[in-house]
């Protein structure tokens, strides 16, 4: 496959489909957004409300990522449209050379710090990322290594073939940072910064918890952007969002709760489908759940549409799968999961559930499924944190079971990755503890598999050997609900949740 694209820097955009809000539909952006020549030079600051402040000091390679992408700081070689396709970023271009190596081609383009985003970078910043551990979700079960090749290329090389690697690419915690990230050797190791070292329109000038200041780059690839900073709070308590948004303090508030959707202005709330999947993942390591015939017995406790009725009020669907209609394709070729355990009586059984507030549903979802679990006999105890202070707990196994909203195709765009990253031995983000040749197998014959179709069919196969096991339990497929001020235009939701402010978000 080759895909090239030629352009003048100051003269052309690349114009990457991203799914507008509603109202904005039909027109494109670039990956920061549309450039503001004529005149965005003095242009307002946006100020933005977040859901979830930095877990990880603003690692790339961990959940933060979303973070810095979402905020128009940092890129990849690749972007992903709005049907999940490879198009243009920081390269043009690109053809795939043999079943294993792939040979990019970068556009003129600098880092914040004003060097250069050269080869060597390039190939630099994709080998830190291969080294970090745990290892970026995009990378689960890959083995890449990169080098430099010419003036302008960069060759990739896969451990097995890769058919996916343009999307894998586009993933946000394999954004390219300036040499400068990752300091002398030993002196960041694994975690690098990237404040003052990204490619994109914005760049991070201060970090103070529970606040972030961004200024322009005016030197950005794509075009100046037409505000002049982003102004980031992050406010985990979903009614002050939406009471933000009403009052007028905030200009954009991601991730409004549904309860409080009805008290904003019709004009201020956007909707928009995701490929993000409320589940409940059972703890299949240590623990009551380690037992499949009790994890059966949660299965069968859960009813998902009395979930989707009493706590999403319709801004859902019932829990079909790992991946739900916003999948398009999915539900035509879902295997029916074989093999599951006969439900066992849980007599008693004693569960720590856990899940965390900053999306303000996940609280409410946590106490109807702890009702639904102590009818079918389970003793329930329920924890509720704040994310950046659970995430490593529910890592380390330490809940019988944990509620969570997932993007399945944010890591990479492939179907493929969130099933490794996620339901793997060696997965980075594995929060059933999942370890099982059957569900290994099949996510690695998912893995080779080439063409658009037989690669989809072999990851439904793989969600139901997934789901065979009874470690995750999907309960809701969720649409994004935002609150934006009607002086806003150019505010970016797509599917994967990548993007929020690009180059052309203004008010």
């Amino acid at each position: 496959m080759q895909v090239r694209i030629f352009s003048s820097k100051s003269a052309v955009r690349f114009l990457v489909p991203l799914v507008l809000l509603p109202g904005l539909t039909g027109c494109f952006v670039s990956p920061g957004g549309e450039s503001s020549s004529g005149g965005g030079h003095s242009g307002s600051r946006l100020r933005v409300a977040l859901a979830f402040p930095p877990a990880e000091n603003f690692s790339p390679y961990g959940a933060d990522a979303t973070l810095l992408s979402r905020l128009g700081v940092t890129e990849g070689l690749t972007a992903l449209d709005a049907n999940a396709a490879a198009t243009p970023a920081l390269a043009r271009s690109w053809r795939r050379e043999d079943d294993r190596t792939w040979r990019f081609t970068l556009r003129e383009a600098t880092f914040q710090d004003g060097t250069d985003v050269t080869p060597a970078a390039v190939a630099a910043a994709l080998t830190h990322a291969t080294k970090a551990r745990p290892a970026p979700t995009a990378l689960a079960g890959v083995t890449l290594s990169a080098e430099p090749d010419g003036d302008s290329g960069v060759r990739i090389t896969t451990a097995e073939p890769d058919p996916v690697l343009p999307m894998r690419l586009a993933g946000p915690s394999l954004a390219i940072l300036s040499p400068e990230a990752y300091g002398k050797e030993g002196e960041r190791p694994g975690v690098p910064t990237p404040v003052g070292t990204a490619t994109g329109p914005f760049e991070i000038t201060k970090v103070n918890g529970g606040s972030a200041t961004l200024d322009r780059y005016d030197d950005y690839w794509g075009g100046l952007a037409h505000a002049s900073g982003v102004d980031a709070r992050f406010v985990k308590d979903g009614t002050a969002r939406a009471n933000a948004v009403r009052t007028g303090d905030v200009d954009i508030a991601e991730a409004i709760p549904v309860a409080q959707a009805a008290t904003l202005d019709r004009s201020t709330l956007k909707e928009a489908d995701t490929t993000r999947t409320t589940s409940l993942q059972l703890n299949t390591r240590t623990g009551p759940f380690k037992d499949p015939a009790l994890r059966a017995a949660a299965r069968t406790a859960i009813d998902s549409s009395a979930l989707v009725k009493g706590v999403f009020e319709g801004y859902a669907d019932p829990g079909a799968g790992i991946f739900g209609p916003a999948v398009t394709w999915a539900e035509s070729k879902r295997v029916k999961p074989a093999g599951r355990a006969k439900a066992a009586r849980p007599d008693g059984a004693s569960i720590t559930l856990a899940t965390y507030d900053n999306r303000p549903e996940l609280p409410e979802v946590a106490q109807v499924v702890q009702q639904q679990l102590q009818k079918a006999g389970f003793t329930v105890k329920l924890e509720v944190r704040e994310y950046s202070r659970l995430e490593s707990d529910a890592l380390a196994g330490k809940f019988d079971a944990f509620i969570g909203a997932r993007n399945s195709l944010l890591d990479t765009g492939d179907p493929v990755g969130v099933l490794g990253s996620d339901y793997t031995c060696d997965g980075g983000y594995n929060l059933a503890r999942l370890c099982d040749k059957k569900v290994d197998r099949a996510v690695a014959e998912a893995v080779r598999t080439d063409g658009t179709g037989e690669r989809q069919g072999a990851a439904m196969a793989a969600e139901a050997a997934i789901l065979g096991t009874d470690a995750v339990v999907p309960l809701a497929h969720q649409q994004i609900v935002a609150g934006v001020s009607t002086k806003v235009r150019g505010v970016l939701l797509d599917p994967y949740e990548r993007a929020l402010v690009g180059a052309g978000t203004r008010r």
